[in-house]
């Protein structure tokens, strides 16, 4: 059982904090100066009750002709716990609760949101341009497992050149340890990450070192186990639309309306009560709406407002590549502010490890795509998808690069090896050295999934703590997804894949953070790279149109980073064999209009682990070294004094 704080123990919100608010919760227990008020929406029944834990009070709701049931209890008071009793029945938890001591089947605790003293009034929030996300699962990244733990490894993520952390989803889940994408309760911080002032707690800190915090939010399915839902309504989900999770949700179908209230309501809720600075949208592609306002764009909207003035970012995940989700919500787009890349991910991951296979068999991981995609944002933009049998993905235009999130891993592609190897796990060092160059020097949003900036050794497993019977549906249904690859598909590999049940599994998937000392030289490249991102100035301005590129080989390419005052920069990269360039009939190797090129940074250099910096360039011509990334920058001939 969690912990909750006694209620003496609050210190009431300072006066200097209270702001004015643009959106307030109606669902679940609302405490108000007059006692609680609750509501739910449970158009099936027709009697619903609040009954109070270790009491014999109960409170009758009246129903409206919505659906919604709502009453006020007087001698009700935050710290008490309750349930619904549905027609005279058995009782159940709110499906709005804000925390859920016992798990998702256990009572739901009336919070009071305004009792938590904010230290952080004047955050403004952020935007998507100039950020380094971080992708972070609470119970894998410390020992403690804990928000408050997390919150210790700030100042850390801080000087590592971290801006903006993306929290794996927290809503309450069954069992000990989950993924997240298993929510039960929507609205409820899980239990075993801390009390449920503890991701405010985590926000306060982050926001006190300047570091953004949005979180990861799933709007596509609800989970098999401690979902509540189906007790109120049949309506929440639908047969409609296909769905590989189970049921879609029911955003356009009758009786929508309910549907469509409780998710826009968990949106604004994150935004509002825990002061967070966005969401990662999860799987879009599986949120279906017919409808004429579709939800996502309502959803963009509806947050925004409750954000109060605070800038926040919207990030969507969609397999399908949909660039309408960053369009604005006037141009019939989403409003969204930044889409996945999954491209960029692909032809890295066969770059290094030279194998196109399952959801990979359509990236060769050439020089060409890596600075197509680069240059595009993503490869497949309508072209037929041999995988799938049909066209993928939508055109780019003149989108920003800043709203195309690259990653050359995050936790499903990690969890998508047999025994969750990191991604530089997969080549030699050298090629993953040049690529990460890469990667972290494109214009686009750079995501790094906690661990990679110091290659971590330990594996990101699937994990997923259920009961018996559903656990072994999880286990079969992870082997037969594996299966697509086929090395995975043999009988020694399915004999052998790692029970995502078994808290070992769990417990292998958690970081060493002592490794950013023993891997130092890793964690320097990383600091390093991402310091030159945030400080060059040609670098740091995120444009795609201002870039061109040449493929030199099979495996190498140069970039080429143009700017009005002769300031350009020249980034080459080669993950293949050594290239010589002699003559070097490309006009992007060019030097600025007289001046010529000084090495400004290399992957080779010793403090990264390389071998030593060997420039390409003599006066002979570019012999482009194998495996290795060069930055240059003009270097322009004095102007002789007079």
């Amino acid at each position: 059982m969690a912990t909750v704080r006694p209620l003496s123990s609050r210190k009431p919100a300072s006066s200097a904090d209270q702001k004015p608010r643009h959106w307030t919760m109606t669902l679940g227990a609302q405490v108000g100066e007059d006692g609680v008020s609750f509501r739910v929406w449970a158009p099936k029944r027709d009697r619903v009750e609040v009954v109070f834990e270790g009491t014999d009070r109960s409170l009758p709701l009246t129903k409206d002709p919505l659906g919604y049931f709502s009453g006020s209890a007087s001698a009700a008071a935050a710290g008490m716990s309750y349930r619904y009793r549905v027609d005279g029945g058995d009782s159940f938890p709110d499906p709005c609760s804000r925390f859920q001591p016992d798990g998702p089947h256990g009572p739901s605790l009336i919070v009071d949101p305004s009792a938590y003293a904010w230290r952080t009034s004047g955050w403004r929030g952020t935007t998507l341009r100039g950020q380094v996300l971080y992708e972070l699962h609470v119970g894998a990244f410390t020992p403690e497992g804990t928000l408050d733990a997390a919150a210790d490894q700030l100042d850390e993520l801080k000087r590592c050149g971290i801006t903006l952390i993306e929290l794996m989803p927290l809503a309450e889940f069954p069992g000990r340890f989950n993924w997240g994408y298993d929510g039960a309760a929507l609205f409820a911080p899980c239990r075993c990450y801390g009390d449920h002032e503890a991701l405010k707690r985590f926000v306060d800190a982050a926001h006190e070192r300047e570091l953004g915090v949005i979180l990861d939010v799933v709007y596509n399915h609800f989970g098999p186990d401690g979902n509540y839902l189906p007790v109120y309504s049949d309506d929440y989900v639908t047969d409609r639309h296909p769905n590989d999770w189970g049921q879609a949700v029911n955003f356009d179908g009758p009786n929508a309306h309910g549907t469509r209230d409780f998710v826009l309501q968990n949106a604004c809720y994150w935004i509002d009560e825990f002061r967070l600075d966005g969401l990662r949208l999860d799987a879009v592609h599986a949120i279906y709406d017919d409808g004429p306002r579709h939800i996502l764009a309502e959803l963009s909207e509806r947050t925004r407002a409750a954000a109060a003035g605070r800038s926040i970012v919207l990030i969507a995940e969609c397999e399908s590549q949909r660039i309408e989700a960053i369009h604005p919500v006037e141009r019939g787009g989403w409003g969204l502010d930044g889409i996945w890349s999954d491209d960029f991910h692909h032809t890295c991951r066969v770059a290094l490890s030279g194998r196109s296979e399952a959801y990979l068999t359509d990236y060769r991981g050439r020089a060409q795509e890596l600075l197509s995609v680069v240059k595009r944002g993503f490869l497949y933009q309508g072209q037929r998808y041999a995988w799938q049998g049909v066209p993928r993905g939508t055109v780019v235009k003149d989108e920003p690069a800043q709203g195309f999130v690259f990653y050359m891993q995050n936790h499903d592609q990690i969890a998508n090896h047999l025994w969750g190897d990191r991604v530089h796990a997969l080549a030699s060092p050298a090629c993953y050295r040049a690529l990460v160059t890469l990667f972290l020097l494109a214009p686009e949003t750079p995501l790094l999934f906690m661990g990679q900036e110091f290659a971590a050794s330990t594996p990101f497993l699937f994990f997923a703590d259920h009961v018996p019977e559903l656990a072994g549906k999880v286990r079969e249904g992870r082997k037969k997804f594996l299966s697509e690859f086929p090395p995975y598909a043999t009988a020694e590999a399915q004999g052998v894949m790692p029970d995502p049940g078994d808290v070992a599994t769990f417990e292998r998937s958690r970081l060493d953070l002592s490794e950013r000392t023993r891997h130092a030289a890793q964690y320097r490249l990383h600091q390093d790279l991402l310091r030159l991102r945030r400080e060059d100035a040609v670098l740091s301005r995120q444009d795609r149109r201002s870039i061109d590129g040449a493929v030199l080989g099979p495996q190498a390419l140069v970039l080429r980073y143009f700017t009005d005052a002769d300031e350009d920069r020249l980034l080459v990269v080669n993950l293949g064999a050594d290239v010589p360039l002699i003559p070097a009939p490309e006009p992007l190797l060019a030097p600025v209009a007289g001046g010529s090129w000084t090495l400004r940074w290399s992957s080779d250099h010793p403090l990264y682990g390389g071998p030593g910096t060997v420039n390409p360039l003599s006066e002979r011509g570019w012999v482009v070294p194998g495996a290795t990334a060069t930055l240059f920058i003009p270097a322009k001939p004095e102007t002789p004094q007079p």
